[in-house]
């Protein structure tokens, strides 16, 4: 407890943690209003009335804020760790507490609480935005598309997993800053495994590769969660996709782990 302790007030206390911790909020609630505001429900042409419409999944539109938020998600977790072995006070904090891997668990645990509540709170807000904003789009229940409700099973599903899949990221961020102890290498590993890698396959536009991305990088996998229309079709399932996330934090969480009991500080 007293680690915790600790690392609860050293975040507080650190700026650039607080502000990152409040643009995780803003962006994604913020990213989400801006796609609601733009949305517009498919219709058909006035010469083609009785057209098939595609359908819209309104709820991975809803929670369409991840994508930028997981950057502050990230650099919240890469800083609690980095920013401690580039001012060297890291030393003061091993000394405190000699069991190195209660600071691995201590810091991983503060800094992703944070990020899950920022993260659950954003996801609310923008659950609340869909509920709001959506009809007035065209997507009305006449037009197949009911309002989003928390007690919906799928939307309750969607938007639990989003929050899980930032808490997630910021553990695999924590992992790998403990490795690397280092802010700019660690972001730059961390964003690239994001962004980078489902795009891949894309751009060496091979088809085994892209699947292969969509499959078990980071970022495709894990937000497969949010997809409620045609969940079948999609290359894994939303559990098994944060499983895949799950497995990457770990492996990371165990690399940063053994790099702080069998380095120096």
């Amino acid at each position: 407890m007293q680690t915790l302790r600790a690392e609860w007030v050293k975040l507080r206390s650190e700026p650039g943690l607080v502000v990152s911790a409040v643009a995780l909020f803003v962006a994604t609630a913020g990213m989400a209003l801006l796609s609601l505001s733009r949305a517009e429900a498919p219709a058909c042409p006035p010469e083609f009335p009785g057209c098939e419409l595609p359908v819209v999944d309104v709820v991975r539109l809803t929670l369409s804020g991840v994508y930028p938020g997981q950057i502050f998600a990230v650099v919240l977790a890469t800083l609690t760790v980095a920013d401690e072995y580039e001012t060297g006070l890291i030393v003061t904090t091993l000394v405190g507490s000699p069991r190195r891997l209660r600071v691995v668990a201590g810091k991983a645990i503060v800094a992703t609480g944070v990020v899950g509540l920022a993260g659950a709170a954003a996801v609310a807000a923008s659950v609340l935005a869909g509920r709001l904003i959506l009809p007035g789009r065209g997507f009305t229940t006449a037009a197949g598309y009911p309002p989003l409700s928390a007690t919906d099973p799928t939307v309750l599903r969607a938007a639990g997993g989003t929050a899980l899949y930032l808490v997630l990221v910021a553990l695999l961020a924590c992992g790998v800053a403990f490795t690397l102890r280092d802010t700019t290498a660690s972001l730059v590993t961390v964003l690239g495994l994001l962004f980078v890698l489902p795009l891949a396959g894309a751009w060496l536009n091979h088809e085994t590769l892209s699947e292969w991305t969509q499959r078990y990088a980071p970022m495709p996998a894990g937000l497969s969660i949010q997809t409620t229309v045609g969940p079948a079709d999609l290359p894994i399932s939303g559990w098994a996709g944060l499983g895949v996330l799950a497995l990457w934090a770990a492996a990371a969480v165990v690399s940063g782990g053994a790099s702080v009991t069998l380095r120096d500080a």
